[in-house]
């Protein structure tokens, strides 16, 4: 985090400075808006975080409720998901009350005693290690927590319009605000009236059961599995020996267990297998009372018990796997002739089971991945073409995510002396640990992602998947740094330039060359699309490394662009410099670890953390060409 570049203010830095409609907001909405999102559940929450970095933008973010969400009943968190909430600056934060999940416990049938179980195996969470983040467990109404103070605590002060619901809209595509909502008060001393609301977009996170999604004509397409589960918060006492440990628990005949730890060291949630649904159930089964669920818990985890004292919460679920036929409101037909206006996500367009943790999980991807588009579009830097890549990315994943969950679904409720194999769910589930973490995720080439042409420059960043971090040494202070942890979710394109062999003051340098022509040549992106009157850094934050040791790199020799001068006083940010080095004892060298050419290579990254394109350092007409794709000409 920097600050202090206004000059020296007391009080908390994660608090900014207000401006635009983050001044003096007004208390009731609007007869016209930007954007109005419906749903205050995670991707709702989380886009409301994104847009209130951009206060000239008017968003308003509504919930049904009267207030904020006390108990969720999503509670996994992807160290992927981690790794964005380190974008929005809340990692450390939300790490400190989080349960860390580090390795996961297989039990199956004791072979001498069929009755019985036994631990048969242990897995690391992260057998790859995939990611410097955890996977953690903590309850989904503290993350919302957490993402209304990003927004409220933004320059915009985005706060939820809590006691009003969404009853329906029409677009009209001539209008300056197309998208007509219709709201009425569920709370308050005007409770039961009804008004419209206009916006530029709307965007619907308002469940499985979305009015937003029912209002564009879409439905979720799928099949129930006909098997239900229940699943508790519960305090226990018990002697099973891995009660806060994760666990994947299968019995002979009992059905299986889910066990997840909870955060604070005493509550666990158990996942319990009720068994197969007659199509003639009738929904009888969600009243299966709580004694029920827990009867069923013992049996299964013979010979061990849990006494249970308290249950925060309990619920009974068919499993279902469901997804929408399309994120927007453009018509097969229409798709890049239409402008979308009203846009769905999270579970308004894609249902299936808890047990793989996704989720919540996935919601966030989906708004991360609408976020930043929006603000590009209303603010006039990208195409309105831009919106339709929306639709077009998460469809794709979403339905990875059901075909995944259903064969993880489907492996959990089998009887673990049905399995061809007695290692398949173990096996399944360290196979499958990228997709789990949220790591498996590989958008297609298309405006806003390059080819894979120059992939070899730079192996360890795969076009289209996320930016991986590694530590580099940070030349202005000596410390060793995550550079991946810079990346702040604020909508900018993030240039990483990987400096060739050649010492930063050789006039034969590449990367002297390229910076050159970064920060003053005409076809520069930097240029093109930055005003005159902004930071130099407020469009593409640009980051330099280097090969050498860090005592190597004098900053007289670094060019200019990678370090822009800040409002109001032009001190000059020379934290854009790195380079490899030991300091105490660690040794870092991201050229080695992330397969870096040593030639030099040029790493464009997304405003959601995905890489777009790898490229030499002397292509500069590629990076223009590139950016000619996805960006607007400055007026």
């Amino acid at each position: 985090m920097q600050f202090h570049h206004r000059g020296y203010e007391s009080g908390d830095p994660r608090i900014r400075q207000a401006a635009g409609y983050g001044f003096d907001r007004a208390t009731d909405i609007p007869d016209e808006v930007d954007v109005l999102i419906v749903g205050t559940g995670p991707a709702g929450i989380l886009l409301a975080a994104q847009l209130s970095r951009f206060p000239n933008l008017n968003v308003r973010i509504i919930e049904k409720r009267a207030g904020r969400l006390e108990i969720g009943q999503a509670d996994g968190i992807q160290a992927r998901s981690v790794e964005t909430f380190q974008a929005f600056g809340f990692a450390e934060a939300i790490r400190s009350e989080a349960y860390q999940i580090t390795e996961t416990c297989f039990w199956k049938p004791d072979p001498k005693n069929p009755k019985n179980i036994v631990r048969t195996s242990r897995t690391s969470d992260d057998p790859a290690d995939i990611s410097e983040f955890p996977h953690l467990i903590v309850n989904q109404a503290r993350v919302l927590d957490y993402f209304a103070e990003a927004a409220a605590q933004s320059p915009g002060r985005i706060t939820p319009d809590y006691g009003l619901e969404f009853l329906g809209l029409t677009v009209e595509q001539d209008n300056p605000y197309p998208v007509r909502a219709q709201l009425s008060r569920t709370a308050g001393p005007r409770l039961g009236q009804q008004f419209n609301v206009r916006a530029k977009y709307l965007v619907g996170a308002d469940g499985a059961r979305s009015e937003v999604r029912k209002a564009i004509g879409h439905k979720l397409h799928g099949d129930a599995a006909m098997h239900a589960w229940g699943v508790l918060d519960a305090l226990a006492e018990s002697d099973f020996p891995d009660i806060h440990l994760k666990c994947a628990i299968q019995s002979r005949d009992g059905g299986n267990i889910l066990l997840i730890p909870r955060e604070g060291g005493y509550l666990f949630r158990a996942y319990v297998d009720l068994g197969e649904i007659e199509e003639s159930d009738g929904g009888s089964v969600r009243e299966t009372p709580v004694e029920d669920i827990v009867a069923r818990a013992n049996a299964i985890l013979h010979p061990y018990t849990i006494n249970v004292r308290s249950v925060g919460w309990c619920s009974v679920y068919e499993v279902a796997h469901r997804l929408t036929d399309g994120f927007d409101d453009v018509q097969p037909g229409l798709v890049g002739k239409q402008t979308p206006r009203v846009f769905i996500m999270g579970d308004a367009c894609h249902t299936h089971s808890a047990k793989a943790g996704q989720g919540m999980n996935v919601s966030m991807q989906d708004a991360f991945n609408l976020g930043w588009k929006l603000a590009a579009v209303l603010e006039s830097r990208s195409p309105q073409s831009l919106l339709a890549t929306y639709s077009a990315e998460r469809q794709v994943i979403a339905k990875n995510l059901i075909d995944f969950d259903k064969e993880w679904s489907a492996l959990m409720a089998t009887p673990a002396d049905q399995m061809e194999d007695p290692s398949e769910l173990e096996r399944f589930y360290v196979n499958g640990f990228e997709f789990s973490n949220g790591f498996k995720t590989q958008y297609p080439e298309s405006m806003i992602i390059a080819s894979t042409e120059y992939q070899a420059l730079a192996e360890g960043y795969p076009v289209g998947k996320r930016f991986r971090s590694a530590k580099v040494v940070r030349r202005s202070d000596s410390n060793i740094v995550n550079i991946g942890h810079l990346h702040e979710a604020d909508g900018r394109w993030r240039i990483y330039a990987f400096a060739d062999a050649a010492m930063p003051s050789a006039p034969a340098s590449k990367l002297r060359a390229f910076g050159e022509w970064l920060g003053s040549d005409p076809e520069s992106p930097v240029v093109l699309y930055t005003s005159p009157d902004a930071e130099r850094d407020s469009v593409f934050d640009v980051k330099v490394i280097y090969q050498q040791i860090y005592t190597e790199v004098e900053t007289a020799d670094v060019p200019s662009v990678f370090m822009p001068k800040r409002f109001p006083f032009g001190i000059t940010d020379i934290n854009n410099i790195f380079a490899t080095g030991v300091i105490d004892k660690q040794s870092t060298d991201i050229f080695a670890e992330r397969g870096i050419d040593r030639g030099g290579a040029v790493v464009v990254v997304r405003p959601d953390m995905y890489v777009a394109a790898v490229l030499p350092l002397q292509a500069g007409s590629l990076l223009s060409a590139f950016f000619a794709k996805t960006m607007c000409p400055r007026p």
